[in-house]
């Protein structure tokens, strides 16, 4: 198969991609025209009902604008059958799925079937891995699905995403699951605005903190006092330290409850989304965060939480009263009622603008108390990588040097291959005892970074920003053990690091200080276990998403427990590790999924080739 993909890889890399049905690809897939089934769109929230797609006739998705009520309004948003979110779809582990989109837009779009592993042409990523859908013109992705658990699907063009481009994908194992459960519920958390994304962008780009109305403020001395415990005179040497370094402590969010409404399963707070479900039932809920922006911190208010799966991977169970859900992660719980009693499914905003809520209950119209809101956070000193705040924070490791006695490189220009450096003995890289922090060295990565400080550290059991204070258990990412080992495991023999920078006050987002236009193609040699060393040079969480691949996380030292995700967050003035198995052939993205970072340069193409000294031209271009 490898083989078969690697020929495809040499053919499409040196010509343009020929767009639907156009080839050698689809050919092998030619068989008739179908019966058509899909389920009838419905008005409104929600969509259509649930879809087999690895069915032996396969599905329909229709992508159109529509007008339907969201947030009490009426919204012009892109809807998949009818609805946003778009249909749950469900698949067979070691079937074929067989997926029809037919776009009814008047512009292209696409579908990218996010942390599934499939040929990088059934990705749906224009301009690396096809044209795009063209406005009047119908796709058929098709492939393997080699996998199970708990995903999600959405747009790839432009800003569709926040139109409402969006919904969850979930994948049945081929033998028994290992999760125990008597009913789910799918619940997909995202954020609306009824501004123009477009405009919203604008906005960005114009006037730092446009949306952010929980600025200190002298209104509110006295409040912040109170909420840290400090006197009023040390709030305002802290401010003036702030304002020093021109940043806001408060900048936790771009975009805030000030435009944004924040939906579960489509509906706001108030509209309720129940999920139903009896006292003693073991209860999955399939979480999904599908926001442009929001990072949600989950509970289910009053009962304890048990996380069995993480961006669709099995993991030992591990019990928790809350997680924080970056942008396009996914998480499983399950929960059980204990009585007849309702309890509250709450999200909150990272930022505390604003909340999502539903509720799980024995039968619909129940509903119970909002929890009370909590403060919203501040970011401290440690997450500018101030060294002396750093140590306050948690007692971290001194050394600066890996196992091999390399320098942990930083202010490197491009994670290009030129700029990798060595294994150690034998050619191999640890696989525990990992440096804790890094100095970050001399900036050289020009005007699109703005660095803080110079200390990077890792941040495995910290829990974020807000969070941790106030009894709750919190799940954090040193908690994540994979319940497997997967297969391939090997030490990595190659590495670099790889800077994520930004510029708050220009609104510039890229990685080693260039974006998409300006970078070369970060390399892959088909075969090789690679890390990369992602270090956050920015006061922001970026969630990074990797097409293709699977992204072993550094979180311990039992490396054949480490966890596999398809995203995962880096927070501010964080070193965090990830290794690789370059297993999939073509051309990929890796981006920040915050939409308006991606879409200002947080984004580069990795290609996995045959050898590091091959030419390589996009694909889709």
């Amino acid at each position: 198969m490898n083989d078969v993909i690697l020929n495809q890889w040499d053919s499409l890399s040196r010509r343009r991609f020929l767009g639907v049905g156009g080839s050698a690809v689809f050919a092998a897939y030619a068989l008739g025209v179908p019966h058509v089934r899909y389920a009838a769109a419905q008005p409104g929230l929600g969509g259509s009902r649930e879809l087999d797609a690895t069915s032996p006739e396969g599905i329909d998705l229709f992508i159109e604008r529509r007008m339907i009520p969201i947030a009490g309004e009426p919204s012009d948003a892109i809807t998949i059958n009818g609805g946003v979110p778009g249909p749950l779809i469900r698949m067979r582990e070691g079937r074929d799925a067989r997926i029809r989109v037919h776009n009814r837009l008047d512009e292209a779009t696409s579908i990218h079937w996010h942390g599934v592993l499939l040929p990088f042409t059934m990705d749906g990523v224009p301009g690396i891995s096809f044209e795009g859908i063209a406005p009047g013109t119908t796709f058929e992705y098709r492939y393997p699905v080699r996998q199970n658990g708990t995903y999600w699907y959405h747009s790839h063009s432009g800003l569709q995403e926040q139109l409402g481009h969006y919904g969850q994908l979930v994948i049945e194992p081929a033998d028994t699951d290992p999760v125990r459960y008597d009913v789910e519920h799918s619940i997909v958390l995202s954020d609306w605005t009824h501004m123009d994304p477009h405009v919203v962008m604008h906005k960005l780009k114009t006037m730092e903190g446009y949306f952010n109305y929980q600025r200190p403020t002298l209104a509110n001395l006295e409040a912040q006092a109170a909420a840290t415990g400090q006197s009023i005179a040390d709030v305002i040497k802290t401010r003036l330290s702030w304002q020093r370094m021109r940043m806001d402590p408060t900048d936790i969010a771009d975009v805030t409850g000030a435009t944004y409404s924040f939906l579960m399963n489509g509906r706001t707070p108030d509209e309720n989304w129940t999920a139903i479900a009896q006292p003693g039932q073991r209860v999955r809920l399939r979480i999904v965060n599908a926001s442009a922006l929001t990072y949600y911190d989950f509970r289910v208010d009053g009962l304890p939480m048990m996380v069995v799966q993480a961006d669709g991977q099995n993991i030992e169970p591990v019990e928790t009263d809350e997680l924080r859900i970056a942008v396009a992660e996914t998480y499983d719980v399950v929960v059980t009622l204990p009585d007849d009693h309702p309890r509250t499914l709450f999200a909150e905003a990272m930022d505390r603008s604003g909340f999502a809520r539903g509720t799980i209950a024995p039968r619909p119209g129940l509903q119970a108390a909002i929890p009370e809101r909590r403060q919203r956070p501040m970011l401290t000193m440690a997450d500018m990588g101030m060294m002396h705040a750093v140590m306050k924070k948690e007692s971290i490791g001194a050394g600066s040097m890996d196992h091999g006695g390399h320098e942990i490189a930083s202010g490197m220009p491009d994670a290009s291959v030129e700029q990798t450096r060595p294994a150690g003995e034998k050619g191999l890289l640890p696989i525990s005892g990992l440096p804790e922090q890094i100095e970050h060295g001399p900036d050289t990565h020009g005007p699109g970074s703005i660095v803080m400080g110079s200390t990077r550290y890792r941040q495995l059991s910290d829990p974020g920003s807000g969070l941790g204070d106030d009894g709750r258990r919190v799940l954090t990412y040193s908690q994540l053990r994979c319940l497997e080992t997967p297969a391939d495991r090997r030490p990595p023999t190659r590495q670099f690091d790889l800077h994520l920078t930004g510029n708050m006050h220009k609104y510039i987002w890229g990685f080693d200080g260039k974006k998409w236009s300006e970078a070369d193609m970060i390399r892959f040699q088909f075969g090789e276990r690679l890390r990369i060393n992602m270090i956050n040079d920015t006061m922001m969480n970026h969630p990074i998403h990797l097409h293709g691949m699977w992204m072993d996380l550094y979180a311990g030292e039992n490396y054949a427990k480490n966890p596999r995700k398809h995203t995962v967050n880096v927070q501010p003035a964080e070193l965090l590790t990830v290794d690789i198995t370059a297993d999939a052939p073509g051309q990929w993205a890796f981006h920040c999924h915050v939409l308006y970072h991606m879409k200002v340069g947080m984004f580069r193409t990795v290609a996995v080739v045959r050898s590091l000294d091959e030419e390589v031209t996009h694909a889709g271009s």
